[in-house]
């Protein structure tokens, strides 16, 4: 503090990144935009992307050795940190059985069963490989099981790549939505309605012109994919009600939220009961998996139970399930992990608006348990028109100021960040103090 409590920074020097450069610009001659997934290009804060080399607990290093603390970990699965060592564990153990084997195994029974405990929705459960799977299948078989064609999602909620869900919002409830990406039909198109999160009223005005097409509404309980924008106080609910009266599939997309809000997830803690739900991230323990599953009278039309194909060689692979199951049965027999990481949250956003307030600045914050993002803009965020009248340009030198004080981000305005149980107090103490520093410097 200088004279009159004022802040004096102490910015970091710019870390040397030059390998990365140098694997970056490699990169680009073989991979399209040099990454396998667009938000690691960095596109939407300026610069190029950090190549990463390993990781352990809350730290994550890159190729030129300098040290992050971590607060994306994997986007969510690292919930204990990376290279816990009961995960480790469990994968080496697996590996010496061999790698795949494309035929059932006791573990997929295991973790099932385990799954089927821990989320009382879920009575029975199909493994894949991704979020994006997860999502796709439990759309086909909701349209099985209804004979409909049409879902409805939300604006600002992501489902992954599938093309029902790169569809832009029409202009009304009788208006079809058009392709948000070069490749998606326009025939998909006209079976995706989309309606603003958080507004039932639209929901209903959706229902009411399509009645009896709508096979599914599919959303994320609290969005991680515009940022961390939680559902307003009954809507979760609304959409149950409607769902119920119109004989709608209602999906839960918890890729991002499963085992992470709650043991039985965002769908526990708010109290609404799904009639799918989809699953990712901390199942696989950071090994690439995803699940969908739900009441058993709408899984039994997954082939070969019922006349909805669906089927993966990798699925239920022996490696993945070892690290899954070894994840969730730590979390199912650890209920103290939900207090530490609500507990970080807490602390996390109660420094992070005491700057703020210090500070005279009125930007938002949206926390829930160990998610959160700090938007941009004074006004409270709800839906993805509130998210993008963030100032995002101010939000990409927030992101490199930040990133070179030690912490590690989306690179991203409209993404979560995700907490872990590696953080301790000092951990906290340490990424507060380098949040006010970076709000000092971009706003001085």
């Amino acid at each position: 503090m200088g004279a009159g409590g004022q802040i004096i920074p102490t910015f970091f020097n710019r870390m040397n990144t030059s390998t990365s450069q140098q694997l970056f610009a490699k990169a680009q001659n073989y991979i399209p935009g040099g990454v396998n997934s667009p938000v690691r290009a960095f596109r939407a804060v300026g610069g190029n992307p950090i190549f990463i080399k390993s990781a352990k607990g809350p730290y994550i290093y890159d190729e030129d050795g300098n040290e992050y603390i971590e607060l994306i970990n994997s986007w969510g699965p690292m919930i204990l940190g990376h290279g816990h060592e009961l995960i480790q564990k469990a994968v080496s153990d697996a590996i010496q059985d061999s790698f795949s084997f494309g035929a059932p195994t006791r573990r997929e029974v295991e973790i099932a069963e385990l799954i089927v405990s821990m989320v009382p929705s879920i009575e029975k459960v199909r493994m894949v490989n991704s979020g994006t799977e997860a999502t796709m299948s439990a759309i086909r078989v909701a349209r099985g099981y209804t004979g409909r064609d049409k879902i409805i999602k939300f604006e600002g909620c992501y489902h992954g790549h599938g093309d029902s869900f790169l569809i832009a919002a029409g202009s009304g409830a009788v208006t079809f939505g058009t392709p948000d990406s070069p490749g998606v039909t326009k025939g998909v198109a006209n079976d995706t309605l989309t309606a603003p999160y958080n507004d039932l009223e639209a929901v209903q005005q959706l229902v009411d012109a399509n009645r009896g097409q709508i096979a599914a509404l599919i959303l994320e309980p609290v969005v991680g994919n515009m940022g961390c924008v939680l559902p307003k106080e009954g809507f979760l609910q609304g959409l149950r009600r409607i769902c119920d009266e119109e004989g709608i599939v209602l999906i839960l997309d918890e890729v991002m939220t499963g085992f992470r809000l709650s043991k039985g997830g965002a769908q526990e803690r708010f109290g609404i009961t799904p009639d799918l739900t989809t699953l990712g991230k901390i199942i696989g323990g950071g090994m690439p998996v995803g699940a969908y599953g739900g009441k058993a009278e709408i899984m039994n039309y997954v082939s070969p139970a019922g006349p909805v194909y669906q089927a993966g060689t990798l699925s239920g692979n022996p490696i993945a399930m070892a690290a899954g199951y070894t994840m969730l049965t730590y979390l199912n027999e650890h209920p103290e992990v939900y207090t530490q990481l609500e507990n970080a949250g807490s602390k996390l956003a109660a420094g992070f608006r005491s700057s703020m307030e210090k500070l005279g600045l009125r930007y938002t914050l949206n926390q829930i348990g160990s998610m959160y993002t700090l938007f941009f803009t004074p006004d409270a965020v709800t839906d993805f028109p509130s998210a993008k009248s963030s100032d995002l340009p101010l939000f990409g030198k927030y992101f490199h100021a930040m990133l070179n004080r030690g912490i590690y981000m989306g690179p991203s305005q409209f993404e979560a960040m995700f907490l872990s149980t590696a953080l301790t107090d000092a951990h906290l103490e340490r990424i507060i103090a380098a949040n006010e520093e970076a709000l000092v410097e971009i706003t001085a």
